[in-house]
């Protein structure tokens, strides 16, 4: 078994924009998200959708948390996401930097 440690994905989704920042292809273990701001207080949101399945409420890990003007906020998650999962990310300012890092296992 073989484990790859990567930045899995990197966005700055514009402003009140759904945004896909990762899509597994293989067994994925997410375990840091770094959220920055880099602008004006704003609120952010994560989502996992398993499978790809469209956005419901069911799905959110964070919902309107928010990260302060030039702070930033790190999300220690262990989340496991199999192939077709997706994370999805957004931010109520378009100033709102997303970084992912985690695991892969083949």
């Amino acid at each position: 078994m073989a484990v790859s440690y990567l930045v899995l994905g990197q966005s700055l989704p514009s402003a009140t924009t759904y945004t896909d920042i990762y899509t597994a292809s293989i067994a994925t273990v997410c375990s840091t998200l770094a959220i920055c701001n880099i602008g004006t207080s704003s609120n952010f949101r994560v989502a996992i959708r398993v499978g790809g399945a469209t956005l419901t409420n069911s799905q959110y890990i964070v919902y309107d948390n928010y990260v302060n003007q030039y702070d930033t906020v790190f999300l220690t998650l262990g989340i496991t996401m199999a192939a077709t999962d997706v994370m999805t990310v957004y931010s109520g300012s378009g100033s709102v930097t997303f970084s992912l890092f985690g695991s892969t296992i083949a």
